[in-house]
């Protein structure tokens, strides 16, 4: 038995159907990752959980750091509060980057960046969409570190000059962040990415002048705190809100998160569409 011929409507409906396109124009590449973006901040939303670090380590390395370290450096808790907080910003700040990699592990093991495979999106949309809605998370960390600041006593001398560091430490964040995408991608669990990640930060932020002066540290410590990109951009914090002028320290970690960018995102991207 053979089978009925198309009618000539049919005929007319497929041959009118759009093909799907095999390339996405830059325009449309950026509004599907902003689109991907607002996705990632719907989840903020409807689960308010995924702040729960950067809301909490601001109160716990605030208070914590100023009881132990406040009377041996500097006398009194007030007094030390100018060198912490600009040092716990920036810790929270990079500490926070880590979870770019955590959760984009997450969604590739759950299948959702499949599913998003077979939309007819850019394919670097939902990574980079990953990325840009985690701006929030710094935002976040920048806001708590510094109330938690001021209502224990902090008062920066410049608070346009405060607002400029925080500003600055979004950035270099949003930076570091392209290294743990690329972990997040390459590693096959969210639990191996957060551990790798926590080993590589957790000698690049405490041996800084993040907590305590760099001389007071051994001497091949005080080697690596030097050159230590975070010690850097703790600098170039305390100069911002204690002056409000800007500084090498600050072109000097402005630079840092070019470089970062410029080799790991392509890297980053390149690895991902041979994954997605």
């Amino acid at each position: 038995m053979t089978a009925a011929p198309l009618a000539p409507a049919s005929i007319a409906s497929t041959q009118a159907r759009p093909a799907v396109p095999t390339r996405i124009s830059l325009r449309a590449s950026v509004d599907h990752a902003l689109v991907m973006a607002r996705r990632g901040l719907l989840k903020i939303r409807h689960n308010p959980q995924e702040l729960f670090d950067v809301i909490a380590l601001p109160v716990v390395f605030a208070v914590m750091f100023s009881s132990i370290f406040g009377g041996a450096i500097a006398g009194t808790v007030t007094g030390y509060l100018p060198t912490l907080i600009p040092g716990v910003l920036v810790q929270v700040a990079v500490a926070a980057s880590v979870g770019t990699g955590v959760k984009l592990r997450e969604d590739m093991n759950k299948g959702v960046f499949d599913r998003f495979r077979s939309l007819p999106i850019a394919r670097i949309a939902p990574l980079a969409g990953s990325l840009l809605a985690d701006m929030v998370r710094y935002a976040v960390a920048a806001v708590m570190t510094v109330s938690v600041g001021l209502v224990m006593g902090y008062r920066p001398a410049s608070l346009a000059g405060l607002l400029v560091a925080c500003l600055l430490v979004m950035v270099v964040a949003f930076a570091l962040s392209w290294i743990f995408a690329l972990m997040g991608v390459l590693m096959d669990k969210p639990s191996t990415v957060q551990g790798v990640s926590m080993l590589v930060l957790m000698p690049l932020t405490f041996v800084s002048n993040a907590l305590v002066p760099v001389d007071t540290m051994p001497g091949w410590m005080q080697a690596f705190a030097h050159v230590n990109p975070v010690s850097h951009l703790v600098s170039a914090v305390r100069t911002l809100a204690d002056t409000g002028r800007a500084s090498t320290e600050i072109a000097t970690s402005l630079l840092g998160a070019v470089l970062v960018l410029a080799v790991m995102a392509p890297l980053t991207v390149r690895v991902y569409m041979r994954k997605a």
